[in-house]
């Protein structure tokens, strides 16, 4: 049984789809065990856990009752959350992110101040959410 797992609710559900099947085999070692491209829902499981959900906004707006209101902010806002992934290799993994539609945030940084032998790197996945690399 899953007790946490992030779900990610996302405008651009085929392009995120897309990128985190590609990644996530490869970063963490996740299978796909639902979802198509054309969405609404997809998970990616490591052994018995899921370690992602991926479901499009709209379709959970209608669940909450919230079809009435803005999808995003009118103005930037900072960032609420953050899908963190400890990985093995930073810079291999930011490197296969980037190949896939992501985008830069921050370099592959060593953060000795955050943590002994601690490694990130900051992206973006192509529905625009923050994502930490992580090693240590």
């Amino acid at each position: 049984m899953d007790a946490l797992h992030p779900r990610l609710l996302t405008d651009r559900f085929a392009d995120s789809f897309r990128f985190y099947d590609a990644v996530l085999p490869e970063l963490i070692g996740a299978v796909r065990r639902k979802g198509e491209p054309s969405g609404p829902y997809a998970n990616w499981d490591v052994g018995d856990e899921a370690v992602l959900v991926l479901f499009d906004r709209a379709a959970m707006a209608a669940v909450a009752d919230t079809t009435h209101l803005p999808a995003q902010a009118a103005a930037p806002t900072q960032d609420h959350v953050m899908f963190v992934c400890r990985v093995d290799d930073v810079d291999a993994g930011l490197a296969l992110c980037l190949r896939h539609g992501a985008t830069e945030v921050a370099p592959a940084t060593d953060r000795p101040e955050w943590g002994p032998g601690l490694r990130t790197a900051h992206l973006r996945d192509p529905g625009g959410n923050l994502i930490e690399l992580q090693a240590y």
